[in-house]
């Protein structure tokens, strides 16, 4: 274990050293540790904060996609065909762009920076003995000048603030001499697995609203990861669980703002490549029953009561002559007969 740390250590000096001096740097605008870490954590995450914005869009993608998974399932059931699920499910996942580790990146990606702030708080608490057997701070990654190099030989190595050596680790309680001592580096690692747990919980929250059921495998994810950090903080000194928290805390604010803005709909600045058919066709056919609604529709013919008087002005050419009576033609044929005698 030793020589797997001495070589990643070789190979990230250089990254310790502008760790260090950028830690150092904050200090000296405050004399304070905790304000230092605060401020390198913000730095950090903003460096990390378009992978929170990817991730997050990613996880809600996946989520939407969590239909057609259950039907790839239903359809390919049984050991025989998991080789076709596994190569249908990836092909579902290419084709609509998902990760489907992608909702636990950002706190996979905290790995990297937990070991770098790791190697520089023990690098900056670093002592060693002298001939005489005293103890002696001998703080690296740092310049032997400036007010954190100044204060931490001042201190012997310990990184104090608020009473406490935040060099230290929750365990073992024998170095903090009792355990009302070692109380507050307990609660430091209550705090940093309860907040990532209300991260969690602020995902589900969101999917409840809309609708989304969460995968199988993220929901197991965000149990267990939590959990696995936690033994972490309580084998890392105290300082780097304050970086934790700080780095969760900014990571809740930005998903909130990323739900209230919709940053985080996974649909959002991407191009509509296919259009639906059916959305397609939806405006012509409301087209065409407007037109048919003005133009096309016969209207009925409505005829008129038989006791309504006929109108005055009805054209000549629709008048008929009325019929004359008979015996009145035979009377005038009569006539001319006897005028001819």
């Amino acid at each position: 274990m030793h020589a797997i740390s001495k070589f990643f250590g070789t190979i990230f000096q250089p990254i310790f050293h502008g760790i260090a001096w950028l830690l150092a740097y904050f200090y000296s605008w405050y004399p304070n540790y905790a304000f230092a870490i605060v401020l390198l954590t913000v730095v950090i995450m903003g460096i990390l904060t378009p992978l929170t914005v990817k991730s997050t869009r990613s996880m809600m993608a996946m989520q939407k996609l969590q239909p057609e998974i259950k039907k790839i399932q239903q359809k390919y059931k049984g050991p025989e065909n998991r080789q076709l699920l596994n190569e249908e499910m990836m092909k579902l996942y290419r084709e609509e762009g998902v990760n489907p580790v992608g909702g636990c990146l950002p706190m996979l990606l905290q790995a990297p920076f937990l070991f770098i702030l790791y190697s520089v708080i023990k690098g900056l608490a670093f002592t060693v003995k002298n001939k005489a057997g005293v103890i002696k701070a001998a703080p690296r990654y740092i310049p032997h000048h400036g007010a954190m190099y100044e204060n931490l030989i001042h201190a012997k190595g310990q990184i104090m603030v608020w009473g406490m050596d935040l060099s230290l680790k929750p365990f073992p309680i024998s170095s903090h001499g009792t355990f009302l001592k070692a109380l507050p580096f307990f609660v430091f690692v209550a705090v940093a697995v309860g907040l990532q747990y209300f991260q969690m919980a602020q995902l589900n929250n969101r999917n409840r609203k809309t609708g989304q059921s969460m995968p199988s495998q993220q929901q197991a994810m965000q149990r267990v990861l939590p959990l696995i950090f936690a033994f972490f903080y309580l084998a890392i000194p105290s300082a780097v669980v304050v970086y934790m928290i700080i780095s969760t805390g900014i990571r809740i604010i930005t998903q909130d703002i990323m739900f209230r803005t919709g940053v985080s709909n996974p649909n959002k600045g991407k191009p509509l490549n296919k259009v639906p058919e059916v959305e397609r066709e939806l405006p012509a056919a409301k087209e065409i029953d407007a037109k048919s609604d003005v133009v096309a529709t016969p209207k009925k013919s409505v005829k008129a009561p038989t006791n309504q008087p006929r109108p005055k002005n009805r054209p000549q050419s629709q008048s008929r002559p009325a019929p004359k009576p008979q015996g009145s033609q035979a009377r005038s044929r009569a006539k001319r007969k006897r005028k001819a005698r």
